[in-house]
């Protein structure tokens, strides 16, 4: 049997690849919300007006 000491070192040691790629995940949504902000800043006038006539229309149908 190993000591608690060695016995710790070789558990953590041990590669985990269950963890995934955390670092990755983090970049993937970062760019993801940058595109996002940069996709809004450029058509923000376009979307605003778009969602204004989505919403007008399903007032408009519902009878208000």
């Amino acid at each position: 049997m190993l000591p608690p000491t060695r016995l710790w070192i070789r558990l953590s040691c041990r590669p985990r690849g269950d963890r995934g790629d955390v670092p990755g995940w983090v970049m993937v949504t970062v760019m993801t919300a940058g595109l996002v902000a940069a996709v809004f800043a450029v058509f923000r006038e376009a979307i605003v007006i778009a969602v204004q006539n989505a919403l007008d229309q399903v007032v408009s149908d519902t009878g208000r």
